[in-house]
């Protein structure tokens, strides 16, 4: 098992060996891996339809090896092995620090050609016979693009009798015990993008995709010998160009040289690049865009009669796509692109329900481990290429026990938990050696509640919620998790990790919760964690419920938690009771909340709530990715609540159909396909709420109707209906004079009319709840504005009408 590097430096070296077969083999098969990103031939022909293959993984620990039946592709007689090597993520630039070469200085080529003749074998690796030279692609950077000059692609070089002047490739030393069979799903072109609009500014094209994307360009284009072409490649534009703030210093720029001599058709094959936009100088007759990702099955849809809704969540999807480009990362267009783990385990429960990620995330999985045991610790990012180590933080390094355990919740496969049982257990006994006295995690660094819309634009961890208020209530999750884990597996650590995940349950609400359940800090996310995670008796429950919800109607129904607390803000309400709060969050359209970024015209998921601004500009603060899907996880809440569908046991045997309409809709379908087969639910209102249900033969549902009725059905297509929810009789018309007290009532109109008094008084609340309400009316407070204008009276009566 050797590998081969070339003699001289290159960012993409071409390598070639030939060799004789004694006529048409039984049996031929070509493994193939790279430390860069390879792409395979064999007598002249592109070997699979992997992409930026072998992917990334922690090479030093895990090199796939990609392995392909070649049998119909040998000669008797003569024949050539070829590969292009780009550096790739091995040896080029990669991470927001800037450096290269953090597996190998140079890319490396390793190729096991096995033929067999009857009961003869062959073999044929790379070794001292293989060659290596330069080509046409001249260039070949992850984040600043591919330079490809088609006059100096060498004519016939992977096929037999090339005689160009090529270099002995040397001997390269790696460790043979790292390679290892593809676990993760191959990375394919998926579908191609035409244009929406083209529009020429300043002599340069720039080309609209409709949709934010991972991939690239593809070309056709006809010249002379000679010319160039130059793509660039942004997420946004600004004043009708593009803007590439949200790059950073990736510059995403791909070059072509044409041959000449008739239409040339060209895309880069070493990078790729997050865009919707491209600025395209030079000729071309023909354009697309080339979505390319991890090709997994697409396993989960949902759709709505809400426009914007349904938009959220093929943002969300699109999000997935775009950085589930072999590793899940955080985004695929700026100078990062990292698996950083905090991202993922938000994200997690929506990634397995869109899509089969058994593949990407059992890779994924692995790569942690090994590094966790190497480093002795769970790093922020996997694969890990920080220069610095990674301390135990909560919601980042415990995706080591969540993901694994919500893998096992969608899959129901034991194997999964059995694989990564030592690698959680490690974490929580590290955490465990960290507790304080009282059992809290209360020391060290934290993320906190990430990106909370009101933490300092140059502190994104500071925010409303207490690190370590966080850090404890997703380590008592997490220990339940590990000991749920222990249970399920029989393991002897069982008792020890449930006592454990009772002390820290124990710990948080002596630190954090009063006896009547108000949570320290009175931030939303403290509540949705403290709700979600089961840290109240019922009684506290139910008042912390309560509290949260007047929380996120003071904040005018505006998004207000981060990374930690927002997969759980919809559930903490609806599991209390506050169904219509959570329906007037979800669908608020104002900054910051869900709907907002499609409201700006978003086609994926930002990383900030607000990272487009009102007035169109960035939100400048470094961290602005257009593409980044860590937020959409509340597609969860959309698919349990909206769709109805939960697991009551891991993999689906049992579960529980439950749709729960508000917020207007009037009709939605869900479809997931289980590993039992597939679920679909559909439901709409009309004169009565109608439910149709289609579950998998072996299964069982617990179908629980709007009205409260509950039956248990097995596999097959049941319909069901009832009286719509929520139907209480035709009420009379609010009023200016109707009651502030009645108005408080309604949450729908109470919003509008908060929002009529923030833009005419801004900083003056408006409070329903004090005991003038009960007497007071909008009139009566106009009589109180001296010259209150006509403006105000119409904006008020126009509130009272849109509640209907």
């Amino acid at each position: 098992m050797t590998f081969v590097a070339a003699p001289f430096p290159a960012e993409a070296p071409y390598f070639r060996r030939e060799f004789t077969s004694d006529g048409p083999p039984d049996r031929a098969r070509l493994q193939v891996t790279a430390l860069g990103i390879v792409e395979p031939y064999l007598n002249g022909t592109r070997v699979g339809d992997e992409v930026l293959a072998p992917g990334w993984t922690s090479y030093r620990h895990r090199l796939q090896v990609s392995t392909y039946d070649v049998t119909h592709l040998i000669r008797p007689g003569a024949n050539a092995l070829g590969a292009i090597v780009g550096e790739g993520w091995a040896a080029g630039r990669l991470g927001y620090e800037g450096k290269r070469h953090h597996y190998t200085q140079r890319p490396a080529l390793y190729m096991r050609l096995e033929l067999t003749h009857g009961g003869q074998t062959t073999i044929v690796t790379t070794d001292e016979q293989w060659t290596a030279g330069t080509g046409a692609v001249l260039a070949a950077s992850l984040y600043d693009g591919e330079t490809y000059d088609a006059r100096r692609e060498p004519d016939g070089w992977s096929l037999p009798g090339f005689t160009g002047a090529w270099s002995p490739a040397e001997p390269f030393d790696w460790d043979p015990g790292t390679l290892v069979p593809r676990v993760a799903t191959p990375i394919r072109r998926i579908e191609e993008l035409l244009p929406v609009e083209t529009v020429v500014k300043d002599g340069r094209t720039i080309v609209d995709f409709g949709q934010n994307i991972s991939g690239w360009v593809r070309l056709a284009v006809t010249g002379e010998a000679g010319q160039s072409v130059t793509i660039r490649h942004a997420e946004i534009l600004r004043d009708g160009a593009l803007d590439t703030e949200t790059l950073r210093t990736a510059r995403s720029t791909d070059r072509y040289t044409l041959r000449g001599g008739g239409q040339e058709v060209w895309e880069p094959r070493f990078t790729f690049h997050g865009f919707r936009y491209a600025e395209i100088d030079g000729p071309f007759d023909e354009v697309r865009a080339v979505v390319v990702h991890s090709d997994m099955r697409r396993t989960g849809w949902l759709d709505t009669s809400h426009d914007l809704l349904n938009r959220l969540h093929a943002n969300t999807v699109w999000s997935m796509r775009g950085n589930f480009v072999g590793v899940p990362t955080d985004c695929p267009q700026r100078d990062e692109r990292l698996g950083w783990t905090g991202d993922l385990n938000a994200f997690a429960p929506t990634a397995a329900f869109l899509y089969d990620v058994r593949g990407v995330l059992g890779s994924w999985l692995e790569d942690l481990a090994a590094e966790q045991r190497e480093k002795g610790y769970v790093p922020w990012v996997v694969p890990d290429v920080l220069s610095t180590p990674s301390s135990p933080t909560a919601l980042w390094s415990d995706v080591a026990v969540s993901l694994p355990w919500a893998l096992y919740q969608e899959y129901g496969d034991t194997e999964i938990l059995r694989r990564c049982h030592d690698s959680m257990a490690a974490f929580i006994r590290d955490v465990e050696t960290r507790l304080d006295d009282d059992g809290l995690w209360s020391s060290g660094f934290q993320f906190g509640d990430w990106l909370d819309p009101d933490a300092p634009p140059d502190n994104a961890g500071e925010g409303k919620t207490g690190r370590h208020l966080v850090a404890a209530a997703y380590l008592a999750k997490t220990t339940r998790e590990m000991a749920d884990t222990a249970r399920v597996l029989g393991t002897a650590d069982a008792g020890h990790f449930a006592s454990l995940a009772e002390r820290t349950r124990e710990a948080f609400r002596a630190e954090y919760v009063t006896g009547n359940g108000r949570v320290a800090g009175e931030s939303a996310t403290a509540y949705a964690l403290a709700i979600c995670f089961d840290l109240l008796d019922p009684a506290q429950e139910a008042h912390a419920g309560t509290r949260l919800a007047q929380l996120v109607a003071k904040a005018g129904f505006r998004i207000s938690t981060g990374f930690a607390g927002t997969p759980l803000i919809l559930p903490a309400l609806s599991r209390t009771g506050h169904l219509q709060e959570a329906y007037l969050l979800l669908l608020e359209t104002g900054c910051p909340s869900f709907l907002y970024p499609v409201t700006m015209g978003a086609t994926t998921i930002w990383e900030r709530w607000d990272a487009v601004l009102p007035d169109g500009t960035l939100n400048s603060t470094g961290m602005t990715s257009l593409n980044h899907y860590a937020l959409g996880a509340v597609c969860d809440w959309l698919h349990k609540t909206i769709g109805g569908l939960t697991p009551l046991e891991p993999g689906y045997r049992r579960m529980r159909i439950a749709p729960k309409p508000g917020g207007g809709l009037t009709h939605a379908t869900l479809t997931h396909t289980t590993v039992r087969g597939e679920v679909r639910i559909g439901w709409c209102v009309t004169d009565r709420f109608a439910l149709e249900v289609t579950v998998p033969d072996g299964t069982h549902a617990l179908v629980e109707l709007p009205d409260g009725q509950i039956t248990e059905i097995t596999g097959g297509t049941h319909s069901f209906d009832c009286e719509p929810p929520g139907e209480d009789g035709p009420r009379e018309p609010y009023t200016m004079d109707t009651p502030l007290k009645t108005l408080a009532g309604d949450l729908t109109v109470w919003r509008a009319l908060r929002e009529v008094f923030a833009k005419h008084f801004p900083g003056i609340p408006l409070d329903g709840t004090a005991p003038e309400a009960a007497v007071y009316s909008l009139n009566r407070i106009v009589g109180f504005i001296p010259g209150a204008s006509e403006e105000l009276k119409n904006d008020l009566r126009s509130a009272l009408g849109g509640s209907r």
